[in-house]
């Protein structure tokens, strides 16, 4: 497997808090990207938490996480050493280097992963001490934005679904629909018609500006807003 550095390139649409980065080290990280293929499970992490648990879950909230480049698999590993419940969504995509091709696996959204967590001040402080973390979006302690439970939850539901996966331009408007019928039944997503009754259905995350999509038959997707049978 190719080592590589861990490294980052500020994104130009966000303005997070800064901190000083701690050395680094060299880890396993994926190759070039190619034709995604069947998603495998996703790493997940569960919370033993900081908190009382009673108060906390009422608090919890999802949130996204911007790492160095290649170092989000150690950056969940070190969540969940600390307890906490992260979430780093993964495809597999082909990868042609000397001549041979194999199967890789990347996370969905480079650069991110995800925690869930009831946030306060201390628990915002020890996160920031893990090793390949650039920051918590978005900007800074007093200024953390959440990821609403629906986007979460609607990625989940593709990475439990083992469908093909792959990459799509970042979408806001357009027509909603829900799917009704499959390992997907009950996703819900922005449908865009290929050729007829054929189309993708695209799941974004809106703070990431990110958005992935997955192939249907059209049939199979009703409007969210209207009521059927």
């Amino acid at each position: 497997m190719h080592l590589v550095e861990c490294r980052t390139a500020e994104p130009s649409r966000f303005r997070h808090a800064t901190r000083q980065a701690a050395p680094l080290e060299r880890h396993e990280g994926p190759g070039k990207g190619g034709e995604a293929l069947p998603l495998g499970d996703a790493h997940v992490s569960h919370s033993t938490g900081d908190i009382d648990a009673g108060s906390a879950r009422q608090r919890e909230a999802w949130y996204a996480i911007w790492t160095h480049s290649h170092c989000e698999r150690l950056v969940a590993r070190q969540l969940s050493g600390k307890g906490f419940c992260s979430f780093l969504p993964e495809i597999s995509v082909w990868s042609s280097r000397l001549g041979a091709s194999r199967l890789l696996r990347q996370p969905m959204f480079p650069g991110y992963l995800f925690v869930r967590h009831a946030m306060q001040k201390q628990s915002y402080v020890e996160m920031l001490k893990v090793r390949g973390i650039v920051r918590i979006l978005e900007d800074g302690w007093t200024r953390l934005t959440p990821v609403p439970d629906d986007q979460i939850d609607a990625i989940q539901t593709i990475t439990r679904a083992n469908v093909p996966v792959f990459p799509h331009v970042h979408l806001r408007e357009g027509d909603r629909v829900r799917i009704v019928d499959g390992p997907l039944d009950g996703l819900e997503g922005i449908f865009v018609h290929d050729k007829r009754q054929k189309g993708r259905l695209v799941v974004s995350v809106d703070l990431l500006g990110r958005s992935v999509a997955v192939e249907l038959d059209g049939t199979k997707v009703r409007p969210v807003s209207k009521t059927w049978s």
